[in-house]
């Protein structure tokens, strides 16, 4: 993936979106989780129940038109936007918010924030990220943001940052530095790219891919509860793999 992500498209996929939307309204409507960004944003870890491998009501995981080898899966993620995104929240400082608002909230998963001085370590070292949506919205409903190419960026800075380290204790280094260096020339050097979501398609993203999501556009809609997407991020065994495999 020279540009850091994918969109594929096919009947398993839509036949695994088709099973997996009930089953996720049914999920998001009994959680008793709270909606974040001033109640526009649910954020859903682990709210899907998929089994280990993929299969959803009834439905198995769409691996080979993902083009990805099998692997253990978590519950995926249920992200679920809606009009209105985002919106100020007493969780969120004024400059988090700005962030949000002006660069998408753009961000590397996998990366920790720890502490009162949000810190940040690589302690979830993904092997790839899949997006599939899982109901009808506009293009401008919040759509996933890319930063094309910005996993060679991202790479380049965090190994420069961890060469003298041994890489058994890559996930033990504060990278907070390093990453907000790389972020600085992703956003300076790297194409920003919307990627509406369509059921029936899938967003395959490699792991070092800086990306977030847009505000919502005015007069964009979406089905309820709001845009939502699956996602799913499958781990590596190190942390050393996540930052050296292709």
């Amino acid at each position: 993936m020279d540009k850091g992500w994918r969109r594929v498209s096919g009947p398993m996929i839509a036949g695994w979106a088709r099973a997996a939307g009930p089953v996720a309204l049914g999920a998001v409507a009994e959680s008793r989780e709270a909606w974040r960004c001033g109640g526009t944003w649910f954020v859903g870890l682990d709210a899907l129940p998929n089994d280990a491998e993929g299969r959803v009501g009834g439905v198995g995981f769409p691996w080979s038109e993902l083009g990805l080898s099998p692997v253990p899966l978590h519950p995926a993620q249920l992200s679920v936007v809606r009009a209105g995104y985002p919106q100020p929240s007493e969780a969120e400082s004024e400059a988090a918010f700005r962030f949000r608002l002006n660069r998408d909230a753009a961000h590397l998963d996998g990366l920790i924030a720890e502490g009162p001085d949000k810190r940040r370590r690589i302690l979830e070292p993904h092997r790839w990220i899949v997006g599939m949506a899982l109901n009808a919205a506009d293009a401008g409903a919040s759509p996933l943001v890319v930063w094309e190419g910005s996993h060679e960026v991202v790479r380049a800075g965090l190994l420069a940052a961890l060469r003298d380290i041994p890489a058994e204790r890559w996930g033990e280094v504060d990278i907070t530095g390093a990453y907000q260096e790389a972020r600085k020339r992703v956003f300076s050097t790297c194409r920003r790219v919307e990627v509406a979501g369509r059921v029936g398609e899938a967003v395959v993203l490699h792991r070092l891919l800086v990306h977030g999501v847009a505000p919502w556009a005015e007069g964009a809609r979406a089905d309820a509860p709001g845009r939502m997407v699956a996602y799913l991020r499958p781990l590596f065994g190190s942390v050393a793999e996540w930052l050296t495999a292709e």
